[in-house]
């Protein structure tokens, strides 16, 4: 609950930057912004100075994060190994010049060497319901469903391997990435030619 409350002054405060013209008015709201930041930093073991680099200017929206879920034609999901020993689907933030489409694609050659089409939009889900993050702002994860074109993987800095995995079979997961639930939901939707984009 303090870490909602902490998010919401930070963002409030950012919102009345936004739009204050008033000298007074934004002393007060750089003053609660450096007070949440402080909070938020208390709360998430993150530096002050990173978590004030993480927020950006302007009005406070969430980051967005993309998934692809690709498949082979055993019906196996495909898995990066990252650095920290984890498994998850390849992805990340996107990026400011990039659509969530294009972002899919990109993240997809960077992390697992493959060159892919993004087809289908899986699911649009808010990572506060689902991945248990403690970052001092919102996320939102796109889950993409891809098809797997060409290329082969090279190490990387961030990832160290690929392999493909059976449903009842999933490693390790990096679970702020992606949980068990949202692999067996893109196995559903891989499975169902009419799967309907899932969002909230």
């Amino acid at each position: 609950m303090l870490l909602d409350w902490s998010k919401e002054l930070q963002a409030l405060a950012q919102t009345g930057l936004m739009y204050s013209q008033n000298p007074f008015d934004r002393e007060r709201y750089e003053r609660i912004r450096a007070i949440a930041v402080d909070m938020l930093a208390m709360q998430t073991d993150m530096p002050v100075e990173h978590i004030r680099g993480l927020i950006n200017a302007g009005y406070p929206t969430p980051k967005l994060d993309t998934r692809a879920a690709i498949f082979d034609a055993d019906g196996r999901i495909l898995l990066t190994h990252e650095n920290s020993g984890e498994w998850s689907l390849p992805g990340g933030w996107v990026d400011e010049n990039q659509s969530v489409r294009s972002n899919t694609i990109k993240e997809v050659k960077e992390e697992a060497g493959l060159d892919v089409t993004a087809d289908r939009l899986i699911a649009v889900q808010d990572c506060a319901n689902h991945n248990g993050l403690s970052f001092p702002y919102g996320v939102i994860k796109f889950f993409v469903l891809c098809t797997r074109i060409d290329g082969q993987f090279e190490p990387n800095i961030e990832t160290t391997e690929i392999r493909y995995f059976d449903e009842d079979q999933l490693p390790r997961l990096s679970t702020t990435r992606n949980t068990a639930e949202q692999i067996a939901m893109c196995f559903a939707a891989h499975r169902d030619p009419d799967w309907t984009t899932l969002f909230e």
